[in-house]
């Protein structure tokens, strides 16, 4: 049993994703009560309305929302006795919960990469999943890919970007190739910031990014190879016409996974109620689309990267190999701004719930700097449709008054201003996010210079001819520990004796090396793909209770875990401050739902730069024969020629 769901201010459902097992419970517990007939007309028992859910979990995201709000101290997790367990998040505002029967901290996980995507389709505005049926279908297709690329690909286990290993010169030559495509791109003038990105099956090739541009973080380059599986995966479907069932939860259904897109307004069975409607949105209008098919070859996404908005144009070069256009819009400044106001506007409401008047003046000071700051971008961009205008003015209008009351209310805590500003929040809210779907969410950025995205592409396809098979056949085995045909993978058979597998990550930049596994041979998925799952999730335990070494072993192997920090000449570190308490509020190590790495060297080496400290991890797998010594001078000297692999000099250490 399996179910996500997400609800908003008023405890209404905005999306639900859940499996036929869910169904049928809920469906049981709905007929117990008396909220359904006990007898119904065939084909009802694979339905679900969303007012049945609404109903039957009602007084839990009640209680949620005054333990939150009311006292700051809210749920995080429940356990039930028949082994189910709840786990609930929160993001500007909308209460999200994961329901299944796995363990919680996968739970947890699944619900912080739920959120993830949340942030980078709709960005703060989470309404969108129910007004816009395209990001709604889209979360759905991203959380399917990644439920299924978590059990399979280590890259993703680990999270972090899993480098292709080719030789210098073809490297070499597929970044010039890159340069050369972006630099007759920057011709067009709304080509100007782009980064260009070369993925063959999920692997990383290489990446090129024109001037000015923003960096890309770890998590933006994860979910983009998750988008593009998530694209390959839709076009190599047969096309169908899916119809909207009566519930109101579209998408497939089937016996193991049931994956509803959470829109109820469409659904007969259930009264109508009314969408939020914006203050100057006419009846006909409606949320730009988030993908869209601007020519043969390309297919386009609008999505937020590190929270600035992209179009993202991807072309197939060959089968499995990927070109990946994104296209950063002038929107940057502006959606940064509207963000952090929407942001502090939740903060501000939580706070005057608690009447904390002290957090309210800090939370005020950080409204009325990211509204001054929206006001600024807005009149630097070139609006030309009057309906941006109308808003604009509508905003500026409304924020001069509830600006206003906010100063007269912390002059006089006057009970009555704090009534006409929450009065007044909701159309304020609402103008920010209209303004945010208008400008920074526009699909018109999409169809911006197509012919200049093609020939961008044409160029990489002509450039990448002559190598494309062998990139197809080098990712689907990048390297193993058997491989015969390189001298420098051979010499860990030599060097190495007793190595299983091993998965070293270098936390700097997130990248990730470690032997490929052919999960075609039943023994490698009953034998050592469990074994290096329970490893990695071990090691993350024990990483959250401030463990940085460690080694233990079963009746089959050895299991040693490293982590450790160096200076940016390649010595060791020890840590300042061991942050034993401090991880607690950590999230999940990992970097989808927070980068845990960059916490956890802010902490350690308080008042040092971020960037002078490098992180690395080692995981490794020996046979149990191996001893404690052999496995930790493996380990040392894994860590000191892995460069050989990946070509990047290191710097031998002691990893205790």
């Amino acid at each position: 049993m399996r179910c996500i769901l997400i609800f908003d201010h008023l405890n209404d459902i905005l999306y639900t994703k859940c499996n036929s097992k869910f169904i049928q419970h809920v469906r049981k517990l709905a007929k117990s009560q008396g909220l359904l007939p006990q007898t119904e007309s065939a084909g009802e028992e694979s339905k679900l309305s969303p007012n049945i859910i609404i109903q039957l979990f009602s007084p839990m995201v009640t209680s949620q929302r005054v333990m939150s709000c009311q006292f700051g101290n809210s749920y995080t997790f429940i356990q039930c006795q028949d082994g189910t367990n709840m786990v609930f998040d929160e993001y500007m505002g909308y209460l999200f919960i994961h329901i299944g029967s796995e363990e919680v901290n996968w739970l947890k996980r699944g619900l912080g990469v739920c959120i993830s995507f949340v942030k980078h389709l709709c960005g703060p505005d989470v309404s969108l999943l129910k007004i816009n049926q395209s990001r709604s279908d889209l979360l759905t297709q991203l959380m399917d890919t990644w439920i299924s690329l978590q059990d399979s690909e280590q890259w993703l286990l680990v999270e972090a970007v899993e480098q292709l290993t080719v030789n210098a010169e073809l490297s070499g030559a597929t970044l010039k190739t890159l340069q050369t495509a972006v630099d007759k791109m920057r011709s067009v003038d709304e080509l100007q910031r782009v980064h260009a990105m070369i993925l063959v099956r999920n692997k990383f090739l290489s990446l090129y990014s024109s001037k000015n541009t923003q960096d890309l973080s770890a998590a933006d380059l994860l979910f983009l190879n998750i988008l593009t599986e998530t694209v390959h995966d839709k076009e190599s479907q047969p096309k169908t016409n899916t119809t909207q069932s009566d519930s109101g939860l579209s998408g497939e259904s089937s016996d193991e996974f049931y994956s509803p897109s959470g829109s109820a307004e469409s659904s007969p069975s259930v009264s109508p109620k009314p969408i939020r409607r914006f203050p100057s949105c006419t009846l006909n209008e409606s949320v730009s689309p988030i993908r869209v098919t601007v020519s043969h070859d390309l297919i386009s996404h609008l999505v937020l990267l590190s929270g600035v908005p992209y179009a993202v144009h991807m072309a197939s070069m060959a089968p499995g190999v990927t070109l990946l256009l994104m296209v950063q819009t002038p929107m940057g400044p502006l959606c940064n701004g509207l963000s952090d106001a929407l942001q502090a506007l939740n903060v501000l409401q939580t706070l005057q719930v608690q009447k904390d008047l002290d957090g309210v003046k800090l939370a005020f000071e950080a409204l009325d700097g990211s509204m001054k700051r929206s006001l600024d971008a807005l009149k630097k961009i070139k609006a030309t449709a009057s309906s941006i205008e109308t808003c604009s003015s509508k905003l500026q209008g409304l924020w001069d008054f509830i600006r206003r009351k906010y100063i007269e209310y912390m002059k006089t805590t006057e009970p009555d201003c704090l009534l006409r500003i929450e009065s007044s929040s909701a159309g304020f809210q609402s103008l920010l996010c209209e303004l945010l779907w208008r400008t920074c969410l526009d699909s018109i950025a999409l169809r911006a210079a197509v012919s200049g995205i093609e020939s961008g592409a044409d160029h990489v396809r002509k450039g990448l001819h002559d190598f494309s098979s062998f990139l197809q056949v080098k990712a689907l085995c990048n390297f193993t520990l058997g491989s015969r045909a390189s001298l420098t993978i051979n010499k860990y058979l030599e060097e190495f004796p007793g190595l299983v597998h091993f998965i070293y990550v270098d936390r700097s930049n997130h990248r990730v090396t470690a032997p490929s596994l052919d999960f075609s041979a039943q023994e490698t998925v009953t034998l050592t793909k469990k074994k290096i799952w329970w490893m990695v999730e071990l090691s993350r335990s024990h990483l959250q209770d401030g463990h940085f070494a460690l080694m233990w072993k079963d009746t089959t192997f050895n299991y040693a875990y490293f982590l450790w920090f160096e200076d940016s000449s390649g010595s060791p570190l020890k840590p300042k401050v061991l942050p034993t308490s401090a991880l607690k509020n950590f999230p999940l190590p990992g970097v989808m739902c927070g980068d845990f790495y960059s916490k956890l060297i802010e902490c350690c080496f308080p008042k040092t730069s971020p960037n002078k400290i490098r992180c690395f991890e080692l995981m490794c797998i020996h046979l149990g024969l191996a001893t404690s010594s052999c496995v930790l001078e493996h380990s040392r000297r894994l860590a000191a020629t892995i460069w050989e692999v990946t070509g990047m000099p290191g710097s031998p250490l002691d990893l205790l």
